[in-house]
């Protein structure tokens, strides 16, 4: 996830339970140009570990170039992003753009893994679109040249984020007898009950979360502990919320500087502070003040203000889950 998934964000989610996390996905091209933000996204810290390094490209070249300069860092794999949908991504042919070609993405794929030492895995959605449901044959391929897992994403490009996403086609993966690589499912998994239903009905290897631990990393330690025991743990207290809202923003300053890392915060504050009452007035201060010390104050205001809030559980779509796993 680009611009969320860099190390103060990976530091508050392994803390919460992360067993794997990725990078930001990084461009080859931008790699090879020694593109500062690019370089910058190869920052990895041994306590994320195990943590994969994820890249971009369309050009076989470029790819195994960026997987050689990924080799010096030393992550524990290396990934590849063939599932980005968004159109500045695509329109370079690359990201979900290669699933119209899935020639290129078997050279692709080759020439990274050809040109690393380190085990490779792919990221990649169902297809282009509805027309053009090819991960069956994708993941055939891909094994073939030697990657080591597949995530999928349940949606084709021409999707983007909409719509509830399809496991089928996952499921028929995963029981394909050729198969013999982990298979992870990727899409609306934003609760406990969303994932255990999701791994018991589609048998999936694992399950890659995104979108839903932006401002709630929480997620993970909430859904190991449902899949080992049937319960739930507690909604995270205000302060809980204040703590881990205080370490990502003091690694974020630390890691990208004053202006930036206060910026970047920006961002997450609404999902952090999502289901507070009357919450307006504090977050428009935060999205404004320009001192660390500043918003630490706010955030100590807002903890003395909702002290003793008591966070309702998310509340989970049971009709949507039905349609989902339908």
């Amino acid at each position: 996830m680009e611009d969320v998934s860099d190390p103060p964000f990976r530091a508050v989610c392994k803390s919460n339970g992360a067993d794997l996390m990725y990078t930001e996905f990084i461009s080859s091209e931008g790699l090879i140009r020694d593109a500062i933000k690019s370089r910058q996204k190869l920052d990895i810290f041994d306590n994320e570990r195990p943590v994969g390094i994820q890249i971009f490209g369309g050009d076989e070249e470029a790819m195994a170039l960026s997987a050689r300069i990924v080799d010096t860092v030393n992550p524990d794999l290396l990934d590849i992003n063939f599932g980005c949908p968004v159109k500045k991504v695509v329109s370079k042919g690359a990201g979900a753009a290669v699933l119209k070609d899935i020639d290129l993405m078997v050279r692709l794929t080759k020439a990274v893994v050809n040109s690393t030492s380190l085990p490779v895995t792919v990221k990649t959605r169902l297809g282009w679109d509805d027309a053009s449901i090819n991960i069956g044959e994708v993941a055939e391929r891909l094994q073939d040249v030697g990657i080591k897992a597949l995530a999928i994403h349940g949606r084709t490009r021409c999707q983007l984020y909409k719509g509830s996403a399809n496991w089928d086609p996952i499921a028929s993966v995963k029981e394909n007898p050729r198969i013999q690589i982990p298979i992870f499912g990727n899409g609306d998994i934003d609760s406990p009950e969303k994932a255990l239903l999701y791994k018991n009905r589609y048998g999936v290897d694992g399950i890659m979360i995104g979108r839903a631990a932006i401002g709630y990393p929480w997620i993970f330690n909430e859904i190991k502990h449902f899949l080992r025991t049937g319960e739930h743990l507690p909604p995270p207290t205000i302060q809980q919320r204040v703590e881990v809202i205080q370490k990502h923003l003091h690694r974020s300053v630390e890691w990208k500087g004053l202006k930036a890392g206060i910026n970047e915060m920006r961002r997450h504050y609404t999902n952090y502070l999502r289901g507070l009452p009357n919450i307006k007035e504090y977050r428009l201060k935060l999205v404004t003040i320009s001192e660390v010390e500043e918003i630490d104050d706010v955030l100590e205001q807002i903890t003395n203000s909702y002290d003793g809030y008591e966070f309702k559980p998310r509340q989970v779509d049971m009709d949507s889950m039905a349609y989902s796993c339908g």
